[in-house]
């Protein structure tokens, strides 16, 4: 069979692949189905082996794919500086690319052209460097919150978990809140719990303990407070690297274990039935499970090596068993404390006072003598008030009041020191 030479010429495309038209690669095909190869082809046609192969591998005509022109072709190393200067804001790169090198691109544009960089950032950002520490070398603590049904209500609860780096054991124990002083408070309920102190502590950047961290220098500063704290119970306080949870070396998400695994839907009669049950799953669920990673139990593991490891707990009182504030009197006849407001005698408005928190109680104090005492309120803008406490306070405010106080009739606060307000009501004439 007689086969004309190509009439056409090859020309190269914008990839530099030369192109042939349908006609040419159907003659190409035949010739390779009556055996020829790809030499013989070439010396037939006069079309290059490299370019017969290409359509042989195709098997058929493609229609040349045309590349369009990239305007920031070149600009990689550009665009990566200034997407992580940015914090992977791709509109402001797009801005910048305005006002420094006058390319217009759309916001689309830009994203998919740094898409590789945030794609490496979330990686990174993922990235757990899985490090193990000895028995009685480190506690990592942390807080998260959960809405839980208590009493047929929702309520807002505040996990504190701490989990030991060697054995996994763990300790929970929920708040209504994750100030500074529920932080001690969880801390020295793990110290109780495992029966001893570990080396060192490590935890988030939590605002109630870190005053500031600069990662670049690997400074951080602690809450005096906590740093006190730290001394008094004998443990090296560290902190995470900031909006780097992970770099605690295991990512346990034992709070999200605790959400899903003993809380998980379930409701409570009241917040003691609540912390009872977290006690009873963390004795019978969480430590006799098989743990992922160790592939032990953490209560055998905990028991045979990390428990003779750890500080023995010095025989001494809770750090916080006595917290002393200073208040001034509120025109409401209370002081503030965390948010809560507490009554005292309003012959005291205006005065100075000093606080003591012990435990679960705060105590009221003016020139030495206690005042008043109330039960520490649970969450924030709660108020205690005492009846007897605002009886001086006449007139319409006393009026709003009637049902929040009651319609109980309680002694007067009497003091050598301190004037009835009725006193004064009698020198100046008339009432309030």
């Amino acid at each position: 069979m007689l086969i004309d030479k190509l009439s056409c010429e090859e020309k190269p495309n914008l990839q530099g692949i030369f192109m042939l038209q349908p006609s040419d690669v159907n003659r190409i095909l035949t010739l390779h189905s009556l055996g020829w190869g790809a030499k013989r082809i070439s010396r037939e046609l006069g079309i290059s082996r490299t370019t017969i192969k290409k359509y042989l591998c195709l098997g058929s005509w493609r229609p040349p794919v045309r590349r369009r022109t990239r305007k920031l072709e070149g600009m990689e190393f550009w665009l990566k500086d200034s997407f992580e200067k940015h914090r992977g804001n791709a509109d402001v790169v797009r801005q910048e690319l305005i006002s420094e090198h006058g390319i217009h691109v759309s916001l689309r544009t830009v994203e998919r052209a740094v898409l590789p960089f945030r794609q490496e950032a979330m990686v990174k950002a993922r990235a757990t460097i899985r490090f193990e520490t000895p028995p009685g070398k480190q506690l990592q603590i942390d807080f998260g919150s959960t809405q839980v049904s208590i009493g047929g209500e929702k309520v807002k609860v505040y996990l504190f978990v701490a989990t030991l780096g060697y054995s996994r054991r763990f300790f929970v124990t929920p708040f209504l809140h994750e100030r500074q002083n529920v932080w001690f408070k969880g801390i020295e309920g793990a110290f109780s719990h495992f029966g001893g102190i570990p080396e060192q502590i490590l935890l988030d950047n939590a605002k109630a303990l870190v005053i500031s961290h600069n990662p670049q220098e690997k400074e951080v500063v602690f809450n005096e407070r906590f740093q006190a704290f730290a001394k008094y119970w004998g443990f090296n306080p560290a902190a995470c690297a900031p909006y780097r949870a992970r770099t605690k070396g295991k990512d346990e998400r034992m709070v999200g274990y605790v959400k899903r695994n003993a809380i998980a839907g379930r409701t409570f009669l009241h917040w003691e039935s609540f912390k009872a049950h977290l006690e009873k799953w963390t004795a019978e669920i969480a430590d006799l499970r098989v743990h992922g990673t160790v592939e032990e139990r953490p209560l055998e593991r905990f028991l045979r090596d990390e428990a003779k490891a750890l500080k023995q707990l010095p025989n001494k009182p809770s750090f916080i068993q006595i917290r002393e504030l200073f208040r001034r009197v509120h025109v409401d006849a209370c002081v503030e404390v965390d948010t809560n407001h507490y009554s005292v005698p309003c012959n005291l408005i205006g005065e100075s006072v000093t606080v003591h928190v012990v435990g679960d109680m705060l105590k009221i104090f003016h020139r030495g003598a206690e005042v008043a005492s109330h039960i520490v309120c649970e969450g924030r803008r709660k108020r205690a008030l005492e009846p007897d406490h605002l009886q001086g306070i006449v007139g319409a405010s006393l009026t709003n009041r009637k049902e929040e106080l009651g319609k109980h009739a309680f002694p007067r606060f009497n003091s050598d020191l301190l004037r009835p307000l009725a006193e004064y009501e009698v020198a100046v004439g008339g009432g309030w």
